[in-house]
Formats: C-alpha cells, sequence, structure tokens
C-alpha cells in the first residue's frame, strides 16, 4: 500500500514537475539552516528522505564530541551513541528511522580507527524513531561496521568486518586490519552481499525501494583497484569505469535503476563523477576550471547533485540535469552569505542537502535547499566567485569526511 501511495504521488507530481524545469532556466533556492547540536559545525553524509527527514553528525558544545542528529523542521535531535563517545548518522527514510555508525565504550583490540581516531569500537546502528532507539547492528564476526542507507521497508546497506586479515594492508602502516565487506541487513540479521571474483573488500552506498544496491569491490581496503557495482538477485554487476581502476564507487540509485557514483579515467589518477544507465556508464564532467567531481545521488527525476573540485581541493556543489552541470552557488542570492561545498541527497521534491560554509558564522554547517520560486536568476547570482576556504576548515572536512568509509572515494587533494 506504500508503494502503491508513493508512486501515485510521484505520477501526480510529474506534470507539474516537468512543466517547471521547461518553463524555466534556472530555478531560485533558499536555504533552511539545520543549526548544529552546540558545536561549530554540523555535516551530512546521505540526505533528505522524502518526507523530509535529514540524518547526519554535529559537534557538541566546544567540539568535544562528535554526535549523530536527526532532523525533521525543528530542532536537531541527538541521537546519542552506543556508549562511546562519537556517532555520525548517515541515511534516513521516509518513517525518520535512521542509519549510521556510533562508538560503543569497548575498545578495539586491534586499534583499527574504523570511524574516528580513538580507541573505541564503531558498530552499525538503527535508529528506530517510532521507539526513540538506537540499537546496534551485527558484524560479520569482526568488530567494526557502519551502515550507510536505509530505505522505506527498513532494509539497510552498508559494510562491516569480518574476522579475516586484509592481506592488502599488511606492512602498510594503516590502522585498518580486517576485511571489510558490503552487508545487507533486514530484520536485525546480517547478510554479506557477493564481491567480484578475487576482492577482498566491500562496501554498500545505496538501496532504493526495489532492493536494488550499489557501490564498490575492491581488491582491499589498501588494494589499487575497485569496481563500481549494482547487487540484485543475489548477484553482483560490475558496472565498468571510465578508463582507470584505482577508484570506482556507485554512490546512490533511484526506482529506476539509474546509478551515480565515481570513476578514475584514464590517467588512474583524476576522478569524475558518473552516470551509469542502461548498461552504459557516462563521465558528467566537472564544472568549468575543476579538475574532479562525485556523483552523489540521483533522484526519480534522473536530478543528479554533487561535488566538484580543484586542485586545491577547493570544492563547490552541483547540480546536473539536462545535460548540463550547474554551480549550486549560481542559484542562491547574491547577497547569500552561504557557499555549498557538497551536494548530498536530492529528493524526489527536488529539496536538496548540502553541506555550505557561512562566512558570517566562520562555520560549516547543513543546509536543505529549497526550489522557492520559478525566477530566472539574474547575473550577479551567475557570476558569483569562488570560495577559497580556510585552511583549517578544508582540513576539518578532510578529516571528518575521511574517517569511517572506503578511503578511495573520500580522498580529498591536499
Amino acid at each position: 500500500m506504500k508503494r502503491i501511495s508513493i508512486l501515485l504521488l510521484v505520477f501526480c507530481t510529474c506534470f507539474s514537475l516537468a512543466a517547471w524545469a521547461q518553463a524555466q532556466n534556472k530555478l531560485h533556492y533558499t536555504l533552511i539552516d539545520l543549526g548544529t547540536l552546540g558545536g561549530s559545525y554540523s555535516l551530512v553524509w546521505s540526505g533528505a528522505s522524502n518526507a523530509g527527514w535529514i540524518a547526519g553528525d554535529s559537534g557538541l558544545p566546544n567540539d568535544t564530541a562528535d554526535i549523530a542528529f536527526l532532523w525533521h523542521y525543528g530542532p536537531m535531535i541527538d541521537l546519542g551513541t552506543l556508549g562511546g563517545p562519537n556517532s555520525y548518522g548517515v541515511g534516513t527514510n521516509d518513517w525518520g528511522d535512521a542509519v549510521g555508525g556510533a562508538e560503543s565504550s569497548a575498545t578495539d583490540p586491534l586499534q583499527e580507527q574504523f570511524c574516528y581516531p580513538d580507541s573505541y569500537i564503531c558498530l552499525p546502528f538503527f535508529w528506530q524513531n517510532q521507539l526513540q532507539t538506537m540499537t546496534a547492528l551485527p558484524t560479520i564476526g569482526g568488530n567494526n561496521g557502519v551502515a550507510w542507507v536505509i530505505n522505506d521497508y527498513a532494509v539497510i546497506v552498508g559494510q562491516a568486518e569480518n574476522s579475516k586479515i586484509d592481506p592488502t594492508c599488511v606492512g602498510t602502516g594503516s590502522p585498518q586490519v580486517l576485511q571489510i565487506r558490503a552487508a545487507m541487513w533486514n530484520n536485525g540479521k546480517v547478510h554479506e552481499l557477493p564481491l567480484i571474483k578475487g576482492d577482498k573488500l566491500g562496501a554498500a552506498f545505496g538501496i532504493n525501494d526495489w532492493g536494488q544496491s550499489v557501490g564498490t569491490s575492491a581488491a582491499g581496503y589498501c588494494g589499487a583497484t575497485s569496481h563500481a557495482v549494482l547487487w540484485w538477485n543475489g548477484r553482483v554487476i560490475d558496472l565498468g569505469n571510465l578508463g582507470g581502476t584505482s577508484t570506482n564507487e556507485a554512490q546512490d540509485i533511484n526506482d529506476f535503476g539509474q546509478v551515480v557514483g565515481i570513476s578514475t579515467l584514464s590517467d588512474g589518477v583524476t576522478v569524475h563523477a558518473f552516470l551509469w544507465q542502461a548498461g552504459v556508464m557516462a563521465d558528467l564532467g566537472t564544472l568549468p576550471g575543476d579538475v574532479w567531481s562525485h556523483g552523489n545521488s540521483i533522484n526519480f527525476k534522473g536530478h543528479i547533485v554533487g561535488t566538484s573540485g580543484d586542485a586545491n581541493g577547493n570544492e563547490r556543489a552541483f547540480l546536473w540535469e539536462n545535460d548540463v552541470m550547474t554551480d549550486l552557488n549560481t542559484l542562491l542570492p547574491p547577497d547569500s552569505p552561504v557557499y555549498l561545498l557538497e551536494a548530498h541527497k536530492i529528493n524526489v521534491w527536488g529539496q536538496i542537502t548540502v553541506i555550505g560554509w557561512n562566512s558570517t558564522l566562520g562555520e560549516v554547517h547543513v543546509y536543505l535547499a529549497n526550489p522557492s520560486s520559478y525566477q530566472v536568476m539574474n547575473e550577479a547570482a551567475a557570476e558569483r566567485p569562488k570560495v577559497t576556504l580556510p585552511d583549517n576548515v578544508r582540513q576539518q572536512l578532510k578529516r571528518y569526511m575521511g574517517f569511517g568509509r572506503f578511503q578511495g572515494g573520500m580522498v580529498r587533494p591536499q
């Protein structure tokens, strides 16, 4: 019944959305600042569900800890932890259920620093909104894991350790010791997703309401090769690449089976956002003057959001539609104090969850960008210059966004 209701809702709105897109070249977005839990920052990994729920993490007062939050047009809800000091929220669904990674009070015997640079075990969690409770999800025999996304049927995907040593990390100095595998949780039980033959690492970053999930299959956490993959009906499907083999990750999939992510070009270094559909992977390129890009989310209309950056690590959020990539900052009022750095999710209504730098506050916050009018933006907004972040802020973003995830796709230029 829920699926039928959603499909009817989509059907009824698609005509107005199509007319909206055809009538205007550029939309005007207004921003809602989600604020913080008292600290100097808030971050988001995935973003807004179709019902407007957002999960992320925020600093506590004096940034003494990093804590998962849930937001729905009001104050942030502090989700707490599993007994340790830190946690972060990643995905949420239309029911307000949330998933992520939370530290327990137990010390990691291998000192892996899986979610944060400390000594605690970090476990995948499921926050059941109706009960207001956080529950640890099982791993695959190892110590750590993280849940990345949850669909409207409460099927969860992410990554979890098994009990085997990752041979690619032996002797490298990496804190990672055990193998990480792509995991799916259903009714509290964990299922390991298959990998490309010969690979040792897997991580699932996206799932749609049909149960199709996407992510990466790689030689190992410290391995040199990886594949962007789709899991469906118990099979793992290699989506190909843009010429390189070192960093290939599928990040999101919509209910039509369209996939977005990142892939390395033939130079073996540069990564670009991609769109995969009907068996073909297309390079989405970058914004003018940039050299790398990440595709993070795709909605049912095929609109894509992500991040584009230059060689110095300065980044800006983009919206891709009708084969055109647009800097989201050019779609804000020209006097906005906020510069949008990373776009992480676009929902059925076109709302976009973004990380932005507020020059007035001197802080990085999570914002919800709403398409609030049909006005075409003026030339002053279109000419808004790129912002260079203070070095300490850029390093903070790298530090917080770099933990708890397969490292390939999260690497930013120094």
